[in-house]
């Protein structure tokens, strides 16, 4: 069997969570339009039976470091390619970007076989287009592969899948075949939470905001979770509550749905609006907040 570790890199955006999931089949990440929505470095396991690819989603590569939050998310994408034995590199669209440049630099620093993923091609018209992009990517770089592909519509995903794999060692499984991540049900209840904050408010979502299990309990034929969402000013507050409570309940049950659904039981959500003054740009509070993974 072949099986190995393969990063998930790219901007900010350009879809590296929903390919993932429908690489897995499951939802493992959370997604939404927002940029940065990925915060932290989540492991997808895919037993098949040609071997296990265990992908690693992980935050977008940009330009700010300004901020605590900013310096963290880029520090947690790097290392990611640390250990790793192939690297797919999603990029939105036949360009390339500014910060495209840097990246090319870390994957030359990293010495390993890369596919180049071109998402959404089901937006481009004429295909000859695809092909010219192709061909001038690979004078820039020794790709192993090109794949165009559509994460959301499934397009050509086993055959980006059928790459990764023959690029991977020969290995016995490095999970049970049965596990689909590397992550506990209570984070990823967390960050169920924030995705549908992050849907619910659009452009209105402090970006500076986050959320803590307090507690995750386990009773027979029901599961009760009480978490508090972290912004850094009363303001931001405000607008997560809503006007007499109408946002947060919302926000609640959508989020105590898809929950409900993940764990495949009952579930009590109580949630907690608090505010914890410039946390983002605070390296001890943020540690303090589960972001330890960098």
């Amino acid at each position: 069997m072949n099986c190995g570790f393969v990063a998930l890199i790219g901007r900010p955006n350009v879809g590296k969570s929903t390919l993932m999931n429908h690489l897995l089949k499951q939802k493992i990440s959370i997604t939404s339009r927002k940029p940065q929505t990925t915060r932290h470095r989540i492991l997808g396991i895919n037993t098949t039976e040609a071997g296990q690819v265990i992908y690693m989603d992980t935050p977008g590569m940009h330009n700010n470091e300004k901020r605590a939050m900013n310096r963290y998310l880029n520090r947690t994408a790097e290392t990611t390619l640390l250990g790793v034995d192939v690297i797919v590199w999603l990029i939105d669209g036949l360009s390339w970007h500014e910060y495209d440049e840097v990246i090319f630099k870390k994957l030359e620093q990293a010495g390993l076989p890369v596919i180049l993923a071109v998402n959404k091609v089901d937006k481009v018209k004429d295909k000859d287009e695809i092909l010219a992009f192709f061909a001038t990517a690979q004078h820039r770089f020794p790709f192993e592969h090109l794949v165009p592909i559509s994460a959301l519509k499934r397009t050509n995903l086993d055959q980006l899948e059928s790459l990764v794999m023959a690029l991977l060692p020969a290995s016995d499984l490095i999970y049970p075949e049965d596990q689909i991540t590397d992550r506990p049900e209570r984070f990823l209840a967390a960050e169920i939470v924030r995705e549908k904050l992050t849907r619910r408010l659009g452009d209105e979502l402090p970006y500076a905001l986050t959320v803590e299990m307090e507690r995750y309990q386990e009773l027979p034929g029901i599961t009760k979770i009480y978490a508090i969402i972290w912004v850094e000013r009363l303001s931001q507050k405000n607008i997560v509550i809503g006007k007499e409570g109408d946002m947060l309940k919302k926000v609640g049950t959508d989020a105590r749905f898809d929950i409900e659904k993940l764990i495949g039981q009952k579930v009590y959500l109580q949630l907690w609006v608090k505010v914890k003054k410039n946390w983002s740009d605070n390296e001890r509070a943020m540690q303090s907040l589960g972001f330890n993974d960098g």
